[in-house]
């Protein structure tokens, strides 16, 4: 559109420096010719201004009213929604820089396990500071936490800037050391992951889970800025209930994949790799069929979040186990050697968050079948205090509590009986590989290819899933 206009400038009759001077020499003789020449300008103008509104007019989109449920969701997210395009301007800067200066490839091994440690720590120590601020301003015996907390706020930015001295390196180190993992298992082309494994740490945005309220499912969901207070995001979950007649949940989550991944800032030496071949998976499963319908398809959604939950915790293990070997943590015990000690009376069984949680979503699920929305909801508010008395502390508990988390089914627990966690553990089982396991679930489109495929890997499919 700018450049037809500007080729039309000429045009509408807008001077040129030689009109311009022409016009200068022929003088008072000319001004009856530039008046008519001005009206036509004029009629050009506004022809062409016409023109121009009739055709953004018929290219407009069809906005739905302001009544439809998704734009009720927009405008009030809309505020705070997260800004893609800067981070990933940013992201991809850190990224060209670290493959421009090759900084891993002459390191040792011993060389970049210590700076991929030093960099976790330094994370550790950036978060034991942000908390020790954060109690200073919360202690209502200190005056003037300005004051009180000046030199741990000088520590902070000290400790941050070693951080991102740090950061691309070990970046790099981590994202070399999945790729191995994953090209030993067959998932590389001339020795390179494909597409390459790429992630950077950052403060994550949040996430809002917008779910039906008589049935469990994420139909809308909008990342948020972070760093929102408790109060902010009651103030638009509540607003979606009331406008849009919706259930909504504003999460944590711990990776996004964007290109490069966006991954939590961590400390965790167990955590960091899996969560990177996690994303990673999402990357190489995007142009098949298991993804084409993420958004639209609930069940499709879990299988993708389980089959990307698998691989990230296989090779996120192999990494911790070949690069970082002591922060293997240890076996579980022996049952027979523990079925010969007589325990000694003890205490109640603690809590069991995952059984609990599972029983939650069964007693949901069956009612919200039957239709009772409101008792629904008012069971699970009556569940949630049981959690929080078990410190347990859930902000809150409703359908798109478990719309999200029950879309990660290699655990159980939010998912309730929904058998695709089960079943997808027991095709990896199946599969002679982990190349073969994702070349397999990656035909995957419908629930009905779900059932074709671990057929055909001799695994049952429980009958009991509500699509």
């Amino acid at each position: 559109m700018i450049f037809l206009y500007v080729r039309h400038y000429n045009r509408l009759g807008l001077l040129t420096s030689g009109e311009t001077a022409r016009r200068l020499l022929v003088g008072r003789g000319s001004l009856d010719y530039d008046s008519r020449m001005t009206k036509d300008r004029l009629k050009s103008v506004t022809a062409v201004t016409t023109l121009l509104l009739l055709l953004l007019l018929f290219l407009a989109p069809n906005w739905p009213e302001l009544g439809d449920e998704e734009v009720q969701v927009d405008v009030i997210t809309g505020s705070r929604a997260f800004d893609f395009v800067s981070w990933e301007l940013n992201a991809l800067l850190a990224k060209a820089t670290a493959v421009l200066s090759s900084g891993t490839a002459y390191l040792s091994e011993e060389t970049q396990k210590e700076i991929v440690l030093e960099y976790l720590e330094t994370i550790n120590q950036i978060n034991r500071l942000n908390w020790e601020i954060e109690q200073i301003y919360a202690d209502p015996a200190i005056a003037n936490p300005d004051v009180a907390s000046q030199e741990k706020q000088a520590e902070l930015v000290n400790t941050r800037q070693k951080m991102q001295r740090l950061q691309v390196l070990a970046e790099a180190i981590v994202q070399d050391q999945v790729a191995t993992l994953l090209a030993e298992e067959g998932l590389a082309l001339g020795g390179q992951t494909s597409p390459p494994v790429m992630m950077h740490m950052t403060p994550l945005p949040l996430m809002m889970i917008v779910s039906p309220r008589d049935e469990i499912q994420n139909k809308y969901q909008r990342p948020l800025t972070p760093g929102l207070t408790a109060a902010e995001k009651d103030e638009m979950e509540t607003a979606v209930y009331e406008n849009a007649n919706l259930s909504a949940l504003v999460v944590p989550i711990g990776g996004l994949a964007t290109y490069p991944a966006m991954i939590m800032e961590t400390s965790s030496v167990t955590w960091l790799p899996d969560v990177t071949a996690h994303e990673w998976a999402h990357h190489w499963l995007m142009p098949y069929p298991i993804s084409i319908n993420y958004m639209s398809d609930p069940s499709l959604r879990t299988i993708n979040e389980t089959v990307a939950s698998i691989v990230g915790r296989e090779i996120g293990e192999q990494v911790v186990a070949r690069y970082y070997p002591e922060f293997v943590p240890p076996p579980p015990p022996d049952p027979t050697v523990a079925a010969e000690i007589v325990p000694e009376p003890v205490e109640p069984p603690p809590f069991d968050f995952q059984a609990e949680m599972a029983e939650t979503r069964r007693v949901v699920d069956a009612m919200l079948a039957e239709g009772d929305i409101e008792g629904a909801e008012t069971y699970m508010e009556e569940r949630r205090h049981i959690f929080v008395e078990n410190n347990y502390n859930l902000r809150k508990l409703n359908q798109a509590y478990f719309a999200f988390y029950g879309a990660y089914a290699d655990e159980p627990g939010a998912t309730g009986d929904d058998p695709i966690g089960p079943t997808l553990l027991a095709m990896r089982q199946a599969s002679p590989s982990l190349k073969e396991f994702m070349r397999a679930v990656a035909t995957i489109s419908n629930f009905e290819d779900f059932e074709r495929v671990a057929g055909e890997l001799g695994v049952p499919v429980a009958a009991s899933h509500n699509p």
